[in-house]
């Protein structure tokens, strides 16, 4: 499933029974839905356990954006979409932040579906509205499954087995599927934002091109101020059709949410220090270290916090594009890890905080672990002569170091992967084919830089030349779109309960899609069956099984040079800002479930 913590969780119904469906049991409405079994919560829960139900609504939380924005349609692959926007569209369910795998009826007051998994159906609440008053239908979600997939690559992958909709009343929809068993689907569906049919089909508008025109909205905010490119304020509505819902109770207690952009992170923090920006999520160790003794935080202005979650750490790494042809070799990539001095890293520029990332679904069940299991045999017998022999051995470990920064014997092994791949070093360059080996190493941070600098130095001892560009935020994310680079630095977040998404991260169908997430490129068959064994595994067994095969398969080919993780959030925020205490289990709620409240 698709995770967003800039991603709400996915979630799906209970086990699949073979053969025909029985109407009974199989085709009851519900309200609600979990990948296996039941979801916690009955029918008329008060509210989510992890909300304070009397937050007292109000105030303002500004946050800080680095760069710049000239679209509000977060729909399409053009221009910088501002940040926020997810406030402003309501889904047809909505997902509990204490289960990793439940979602709940939001405009959709209930939800069906037979035991093949074959179709989804949902009843919309007659009450449902846009911010223009006019009602929700099953028109507007029809419109906004179509558009959305013709606008976005991803929504393409992610509902690509969705092969059309039939509506049965204004309130009434069903999705048919071109597959049985993909028992993901169902919630997938569920998550799909709701737009006004009416006004994106009127006055040339198209959900494919930016835009900086405010539109109708479905969820809890709409857009209250608009600076282009400067900022932006969200504005809680006070005539938000569903506030009253149980799955809202304790919910949207903000009254204005402003994002201020600023032209780099070392000024965005510069304005947290004086006041400027109320809360910020802190991803400097250096800074996290160095930059938060102040009289603000000694004296309690100011809180400076950890908090630990129950969620997947994903993945983070330097992605060398296979698209390029000297990427495109298993040796080339193995010997790129070699290069890299974590521990060294670790002690001099992380103040020890961070651990190396070994798995693509690190801090979780799902990460392979140890040799192959009879079950994950299985799965990767049928690709034994297509993969890497240490695929079936016990899981390749990432290099390691005394953190002196004398790497001599790693750098030997990085040199004879080099040298099996055909590339030799002559005149102090590394060349193959009279071409010397290069790599631009594309940032977005300059903050990055300090990182990548020792790790170029590294690379050259092997005789490649390794720069650094920079670039801004308009120009990277133009770059990145259509997979102009030579390395980047990507996360690849997880859910506790991955499916469908997966195929946008890492199949070959998704490979040449502009504005994809297979930023990696790969082409692999095996990888490709692989995450069709994930999406319908029919156990959490199953699914589990499934995901560690993948995982060991991208991992033996070396697709990424893993860097870190941290295991906890950390935080700062300035007084009057509220959490709910205790948090969700698998997310920090920012800013639906906060409130504030006057100094």
């Amino acid at each position: 499933m698709r995770n967003t913590l800039s991603k709400l969780q996915i979630f799906c119904l209970t086990l699949a029974l073979m053969g025909a469906p029985s109407l009974s049991q199989a085709e009851t409405w519900k309200h609600g839905l979990s990948l296996f079994g039941a979801p916690e919560l009955g029918e008329g829960f008060a509210h989510f356990p992890y909300v304070n139900p009397q937050a007292p609504k109000g105030g303002e939380v500004k946050i800080a954006a680095i760069g710049s924005f000239d679209n509000v349609n977060s729909f399409t692959i053009k221009g910088n979409a501002a940040q926020g926007l997810g406030l402003l569209h309501d889904t047809l369910l909505t997902g509990s932040m204490n289960e990793a795998s439940a979602s709940y009826g939001l405009i959709a007051e209930a939800v069906k579906h037979p035991s093949d998994f074959s179709s989804v159906s949902f009843k919309l609440r007659a009450q449902a509205r846009f911010s223009d008053g006019s009602p929700i239908t099953a028109e507007d979600v029809a419109f906004s499954f179509v558009a959305l997939k013709k606008a976005h690559p991803f929504y393409r992958a992610y509902y690509g087995d969705v092969t059309g909709y039939e509506i049965a009343s204004p309130q009434e929809i069903t999705f048919r599927f071109g597959q049985t068993g993909n028992r993901e689907l169902p919630m997938i569906l569920g998550q799909l934002p709701i737009l006004k049919k009416a006004y994106w089909n009127a006055n040339g508008r198209s959900l494919a091109n930016t835009t900086l025109e405010i539109p109708p909205v479905s969820g809890a905010y709409k857009i209250g101020a608009l600076d282009a490119g400067r900022a932006i304020t969200y504005a809680r509505r006070d005539d938000y059709w569903g506030k009253n819902l149980n799955v809202n109770i304790g919910k949207h207690n903000i009254d204005r949410v402003k994002y201020i952009y600023f032209g780099d992170d070392t000024v965005a923090f510069e304005a947290l220090k004086a006041g400027e920006i109320d809360y910020r999520r802190e991803f400097s160790s250096r800074i996290w270290a160095t930059g938060y003794d102040t009289q603000a935080v000694r004296n309690g202005q100011k809180t400076k916090e950890i908090v630990a979650l129950e969620n997947p750490a994903g993945m983070q790494g330097f992605v060398f594009n296979l698209r390029r042809e000297r990427f495109n070799d298993l040796h080339v990539r193995e010997a790129l890890n070699w290069a890299y001095d974590f521990e060294w890293t670790k002690k001099n520029l992380f103040y020890g905080q961070y651990a190396r990332t070994g798995s693509f679904f690190q801090g979780s069940e799902l990460a392979a672990r140890g040799a192959p299991s009879k079950a994950e045999l299985k799965l990767l017998a049928p690709w034994r002569d297509q993969l890497p022999a240490k695929t079936f051995e016990p899981l390749f470990q990432n290099p390691i170091t005394d953190g002196s920064g004398n790497i001599r014997k790693n750098l030997r092994k990085a040199r004879a992967l080099l040298e099996k791949a055909g590339w030799k070093v002559e005149s102090g360059k590394l060349m193959k084919n009279g071409q010397p080996f290069t790599i631009e190493f594309l940032l977005v941070q300059p903050a990055f830089e300090r990182i990548v600098a020792p790790y170029i130095k590294n690379l050259a001892k092997l005789g490649i030349d390794a720069k650094i560009r920079s670039i801004d935020p308009t120009q990277y994310q133009n770059r990145v779109t259509q997979y102009d680079y030579d390395a980047i630095v990507m996360s690849f977040g997880q859910s506790l309960s991955p499916g469908n998404e997966q195929r946008d991260y890492w199949t070959s169908a998704a490979a040449d899609q502009p504005g994809g997430r297979n930023y990696i490129g790969i082409r692999n068959p095996a990888v490709d069956a692989l995450v069709e064994n994930l999406i319908f595994a029919k156990s959490r067994e199953a699914l589990i099984t499934a995901s560690r095969a993948l995982d060991r398969v991208l991992i033996s080919n070396h697709y990424v040079m893993p860097q870190w993780h941290s295991p906890h959030e950390r935080l700062a925020y300035w007084q009057g800002l509220k959490r709910p205490d205790p948090m969700p289990k698998h997310g920090l709620g920012f800013p639906s479930l906060w409130w504030k409240e006057a100094r």
